[in-house]
């Protein structure tokens, strides 16, 4: 990224507590490279939802995304210091909101990111955003989404430990729900004609975390 850790956190000043998560975030997880290159290259609006405090219109912006980006979240103290931290670093086509989601998927068309926000809801609700996700791809657009996948495995432990500590910490509104299966989001991306890629996405943290790409591909023109 063109923009340091040290340069991004700074915005979130004077809010000392999401300066040093910014900092610790930024230089410790792969999450923000991995979405950034799948990004980088597409001009589509992005919708970003339960964007947090708002890190990742940073980072993209830093690595040439020159799309629009909405974020939203439920929490509105962590939209008013996204507004703020956006408005120090300057950063245009950019814009945050407090959305509660069970109220309904905002009006969107484009790319769409789901980071670590799938395992939080109830399966209908899974269902439903997934859906409405998909729907609102354009030709040339993204679904990217980072999630652990339900397996077997020591990682996946770690990852429930862990999202249930944030919920009893307050970071997070709610605890784990379930997590996908590869095989049913394998399928349901197949029903509407998007292609799909799973990447490992855990570096070198011990969570059970994947990068999942789901992109609608222009159409190919008729001779």
């Amino acid at each position: 990224m063109q923009a340091g850790t040290r340069e991004i956190a700074r915005h979130y000043l004077p809010l000392r507590a999401h300066y040093w998560y910014a900092r610790i975030k930024l230089a410790s997880d792969p999450l923000y490279g991995g979405v950034g290159a799948v990004l980088a290259k597409t001009r589509e609006p992005l919708l970003d939802l339960g964007c947090g405090i708002g890190l990742l219109g940073h980072t993209l912006r830093a690595q040439g995304f020159s799309g629009d980006y909405r974020g939203v979240d439920v929490d509105e103290a962590k939209i008013a210091s996204a507004s703020a931290a956006a408005a120090r670093a300057q950063l245009t086509g950019t814009r945050f909101e407090a959305l509660d989601l069970a109220r309904g998927f905002p009006e969107h068309r484009g790319s769409v990111a789901l980071l670590d926000i799938v395992q939080f809801l109830p399966p209908p609700a899974q269902e439903a955003l997934l859906e409405s996700a998909i729907a609102s791809l354009t030709p040339g657009a993204v679904l990217v989404m980072r999630s652990g996948l339900q397996r077997e495995g020591w990682r996946l432990r770690f990852t429930r430990g862990v999202d249930r500590l944030a919920r009893m910490t307050g970071w997070m509104n709610v605890g784990p729900q379930r997590y996908p299966r590869r095989e049913e989001l394998e399928q349901r991306f197949a029903r509407h004609g998007l292609t799909a890629s799973f990447a490992p996405l855990h570096g070198r943290l011990p969570f059970e975390n994947w990068l999942i790409c789901a992109r609608r591909e222009y159409a190919e023109a008729e001779d």
